[in-house]
């Protein structure tokens, strides 16, 4: 019963310790299972982003040939302007060119006809004075240029074109002053359409030009803005990696722990089972060689004569007494010993409540023995019994040998792979830190970079704003403007057109019948 029971301790203690290491190995796989979900929700995030830069390459790609194609209409465009504004620039040339060969033409021939030469032949050959003007006075002159002056004045205001018209309201015999005046005052009217030519030139470069720097400060800024922002998810991405990495790390630090502490308990109990079970062999030796001194003499082991010192020696044969030997201790004096926590006691106590209770007068004496038998035959028996625990014992020994060094293994493989991973997770983050510190860099510069790109576009839109404060009224009313001077000059140069004629064919005569024939005509200069 006594060996029934260490035996089912014994189990009971191996059932435990396995039980232990499924709990154990169930922990590790858990740990393993979330570092692997932590790099599977990596992988994920880190997939995420590689689809979102995709999305926006083809984006951007699509913003490529977009662009592309503006910039091939803007360029045909342009070149159609080009072509436009040379086919303007020669029409308008060849009209230059038609007016002033114009006017030259009528001014060769008012000066040709104004001729005296030509006059008296008029006069000797025309019926009538065709070509003079009859009855004519300088202030019918006076009245037509000023007709024709007004005509085009129409009641805008313009003090020169009233100091012009008030020059010829006067009672000036010469008209001298006035064409001066007229023609500083056309000279002064294509100053002012070439000042406005210039002006026009310059504020369509300009808002052209001011527009585009615009455009690409403010394309800058959007740029600029969107980096900042890819940045900042950039970091809070590895953030979160660092964060899950440090995370893994300490739980990995626990489990290496929790195995450690794990490995100790296991290996003490194999020490501890290993001692008893030693111990167990051992003292079933000396109980075999108890009972060989009885029944098998032949077999008996007598225990090791005791060797005194040197010094018990040559006591001894000085004549004294050896020193009394040491009793036996151990277990039943065997010297055989057993630390174990908790030992069974292999003793049976009775209940000492049932026997203060039930107190009852002892039964009669037993009967004698009878004659003494060896008992060779169950001899053999207890000694096969003790020989099979002992085969019992060698088993378990040498499984749970096995087992402790396939756990020592394990546990020495597991702290391996655990300083590796912990040695790629740490470089892992320390590289993860340092992305994130270049990107914080990265940031603040785009920042810096933004902030200078908005003040630009802002100081750019104020010169834009004042730009069209300065421009878009000129550009508004440059044709009018253009045509008002045209017609302007036009009538300024009719004006002296007649006043100029009226220099050389203001003629009276006293009546049209004295002309053919008549020596005596009256000129008068009006």
């Amino acid at each position: 019963k006594q060996m029934k029971d260490t035996m089912e301790s014994d189990l009971a203690e191996v059932t435990a310790t396995e039980e232990q290491a499924i709990k154990d190995y169930n922990a590790l796989v858990g740990a393993k299972e979330k570092e692997i979900e932590a790099n599977s929700k990596a992988i994920e995030s880190k997939t995420g982003r590689v689809g979102h830069v995709a999305v926006e390459i083809v984006s951007l790609e699509e913003d490529l040939d977009d662009t592309t194609k503006a910039l091939l209409q803007d360029q045909g465009f342009l070149a159609d302007l080009d072509k436009n504004c040379g086919t303007k620039k020669q029409e308008w040339d060849d009209r230059s060119k038609t007016r002033s060969e114009e006017l030259l033409a009528l001014a060769d021939t008012i000066k040709l006809l104004n001729d005296d030469d030509a006059l008296d032949l008029f006069k000797k050959t025309l019926p009538s004075p065709a070509l003079l003007q009859t009855k004519v006075s300088g202030a019918a002159v006076r009245q037509h240029a000023l007709n024709v002056l007004k005509a085009v004045r129409n009641g805008h205001a313009d003090q020169r074109m009233d100091l012009v018209l008030m020059a010829l309201a006067g009672n000036a015999k010469s008209f001298d002053k006035v064409l001066k005046m007229i023609d500083d005052m056309v000279a002064l009217l294509g100053k002012e359409q070439t000042d406005d030519d210039s002006k026009k030139e310059y504020c369509e470069a300009q808002l052209d030009k001011v527009e585009d720097t615009k455009k690409e400060l403010d394309h800058t800024a959007s740029d600029l803005d969107k980096e900042i922002e890819e940045a900042k998810e950039s970091i809070a991405t590895l953030m979160e990696e660092v964060a899950a990495l440090a995370a893994g790390i300490k739980e990995l630090d626990k489990s290496v722990t929790e195995a450690t502490e794990m490995r100790k308990a296991e290996n003490s109990e194999f020490k501890s089972t290993m001692a008893a079970d030693q111990a167990a062999k051992e003292l079933i030796g000396v109980a075999k060689n108890r009972l060989a001194k009885f029944y098998n003499p032949a077999m008996y082991k007598a225990p090791p004569k005791r060797e005194l010192s040197e010094e018990d020696r040559i006591a001894v044969n000085m004549g004294g007494t050896p020193p009394p030997t040491a009793a036996p201790g151990g277990i039943a004096g065997t010297g055989i010993t057993y630390v174990q926590e908790s030992a069974p006691v292999f003793a049976q106590v009775a209940s000492h409540s049932q026997v203060a209770k039930d107190v009852v007068a002892p039964p009669p004496p037993p009967e004698t023995w009878s004659a003494y038998q060896n008992k060779g035959q169950e001899h053999n028996g207890v000694i096969a019994m003790l020989d099979m625990l002992v085969g019992d014992l060698d088993k378990e020994m040498t499984q749970i040998s096995v087992e402790e060094k396939e756990a020592q293994a394990e546990y020495e493989q597991f702290l391996a792979d655990s300083a590796a991973k912990r040695s790629t997770d740490a470089k892992a983050i320390a590289t993860k830190e340092n992305t994130k510190a270049d990107l914080e860099v990265y940031s603040e510069k785009l920042a810096t970079e933004l902030r200078s790109t908005v003040k630009a576009s802002m100081a750019r839109a104020v010169f834009l704003k004042d730009l069209h404060l300065e421009c878009d009224w000129l550009l508004s009313n440059y044709e009018a403007r253009k045509g008002a001077r045209a017609t302007e000059a036009d009538a300024l140069k009719q004006a002296k057109a007649i006043l100029s004629g009226a220099d050389f064919a203001l003629v009276q005569t006293a009546a049209a019948s004295r002309l053919r024939g008549s020596a005596a005509s009256i000129v008068s200069s009006a």
